[in-house]
């Protein structure tokens, strides 16, 4: 049975012409530009012809596992292991901690295997939101959609990439100073570790822009080297383990937290590790074979990437105090350090890799996020848009790469976490009550994967809670701001999404960006 499909609206076909790229990319602005606020396209199964102007699908299983794990495995079990650690208060708790993000990120993936193979199209939680909300009501059904697309573009994805850019400029440095034995001031630190937090985000944009192939090549290479890293503080710390050394795991859950802020607090240090695991459905459009793939990666990448997280902890521990644990900003190499040797230079080697991987998955699917929203006409028209030749979404690619530069300028990591982790709960709760609202909703279509209602309904549940839990026991301000920047998009919201105004120029911007960028409306599938 085939999975029913979304009428198309609004769709405009479109053909190349033989002209030369610039007359090609005038003219399909001009009929973009005719009146019509967006081209919105239904999903296709199938290839088609290579020469339609859509992404196309070149994700297989390999890469789509590797885009998941490549993405969790980053810098948050390098850069989070000591502040969930210092919010548990024990070893004990902290790896239940770390288990227990491993469950949550797997029930919730879960429930999107359902979601992503009944709505088979790239965009993630926000075409799923307008999807389950979006013809409820005229106003407030497309609102929260709208609102995702506004936090995900201009927080979420770049806080991400700002948060991995710096930590690749501190694993990268660090072994460099102390080799040349030379210690930096506080200023020139700041300089060094921003100007290398750029380098590395524009290397992996050009690389994302030029093509997906090449982008799921990188993904690929680096979730392998980043493996192989894990393998070597897994195995150097089961060997510890198998020499006695195991004072550390034997204070157990002594001096564990007892406050719930407290605990949600190191969960969303977990949560920020294990982010990613949701990157698939961003890209859905561009995998092959989804309804197979989907879910078969998700249930490989999910279990390894927590095991590997347990371990890791474990190796931790085996060598290092809970105490120097938390005081280190590079538990990694300080493991490294006593472990290893003159071999040492492996393990910041190996979490630069991890680092690039996981930016890089990142940044591949914020892209697709600002294409879809431009499509479905709540963002600007040339956000939409694909390179004539490389079938890949440069502009919304570029945008969050500037956004992601401009947050590592005041960047501080812990802050960034707390964003994240803060707003991240909240549409994974809404997710939920979408797929819950959409049992009702869409009873009758085919679903080729069903999951049984408890897990939503528990992720939803713990999702609530991450998100009320930090405010009422232990209130930041950093939770105000989120709340005020989801708010600010309501500005936008009424005049540009409801009432469909243009802004002044835009028209010919939309056509300046085009010839600069090489980028054109996508085709009807």
């Amino acid at each position: 049975m085939s999975l029913n499909r979304v009428p198309e609206t609004e769709s405009i076909a479109r053909q190349r012409s033989s002209h030369d790229d610039t007359n090609k990319i005038s003219q399909l602005a001009l009929a973009k530009n005719d009146g019509n606020s967006s081209t919105k396209s239904s999903n296709s199964l199938g290839d088609g012809d290579n020469d339609e102007m859509r992404l196309k699908r070149q994700v297989g299983l390999f890469s789509g596992v590797t885009l998941i794990v490549g993405t969790m495995i980053g810098s948050g079990i390098f850069v989070s292991a000591g502040s969930l650690l210092a919010n548990a208060g024990s070893p004990g708790l902290c790896l239940v901690l770390w288990a227990a993000c491993g469950l949550y990120s797997l029930l919730g993936a879960l429930s999107y295997c359902e979601i992503g193979t009944l709505i088979p199209k790239s965009g993630g939680e926000y075409i799923y939101f307008l999807e389950a909300f979006g013809k409820m009501h005229k106003f407030f059904g497309p609102i929260l959609a709208f609102i995702f697309a506004w936090v995900t573009v201009f927080l979420i994805n770049p806080s991400s990439v700002a948060i991995l850019s710096l930590s690749f400029a501190k694993y990268f440095i660090s072994p460099i100073l102390t080799a040349i034995n030379f210690c930096p001031d506080v200023y020139l630190s700041y300089v060094i570790d921003r100007l290398l937090a750029t380098i590395c985000i524009g290397l992996i944009t050009f690389v994302n822009c030029y093509s997906v192939s090449a982008a799921t090549s990188v993904q690929n290479v680096f979730t392998v080297g980043k493996l192989t890293a894990i393998a070597i503080i897994i195995g150097g710390g089961l060997y510890y383990l198998g020499l006695g050394y195991t004072e550390n795991l034997a204070i157990g859950f002594e001096g564990s937290a007892s406050s719930f802020g407290q605990i949600a607090t190191a969960f969303y240090g977990g949560l920020w590790a294990y982010s990613g695991w949701n990157n698939l459905n961003f890209i859905t459009e561009e995998l092959k074979d989804p309804y197979r793939n989907l879910p078969l990666a998700i249930i490989i990448a999910i279990p390894l990437t927590t095991i590997c997280y347990v371990l890791i902890n474990v190796s931790y521990l085996t060598v290092l105090t809970p105490e120097q644990i938390i005081n280190s900003d590079v538990v990694a190499v300080d493991w490294g350090n006593v472990v290893l040797g003159p071999a040492s230079f492996l393990i910041p080697l190996g979490v630069v890799v991890s680092v690039i991987g996981t930016t890089n998955g990142t940044l591949f699917a914020a892209g697709r996020v600002s294409h879809v929203v431009g499509r479905e006409g709540q963002s600007p028209d040339f956000l939409s848009y694909i390179h004539i030749e490389k079938k890949t979404p440069v502009a919304p690619t570029l945008l969050t790469s500037l956004l992601g530069i401009l947050m590592i300028i005041p960047g501080d990591i812990g802050t960034l976490i707390d964003f994240f982790g803060f707003a991240i709960s909240i549409f994974y709760c809404a997710a939920m009550v979408a797929l819950i609202v959409m049992r009702f909703t869409k009873k009758d279509e085919h679903r080729p994967i069903k999951v049984p209602i408890i897990i939503p309904i528990i992720v939803m549940v713990v999702s609530a809670i991450l998100v009320v839990a930090p405010i009422v026991a232990a209130p930041q301000v950093q939770y105000f701001y989120v709340l005020l920047f989801i708010l600010a998009g309501l500005i936008f919201y009424v005049p540009f999404v409801y009432y469909k105004k243009r802004v002044p120029g835009m028209d010919s911007f939309t056509i300046w960006t085009q010839k600069l960028l090489l980028v054109a409306p996508t085709t009807t599938h």
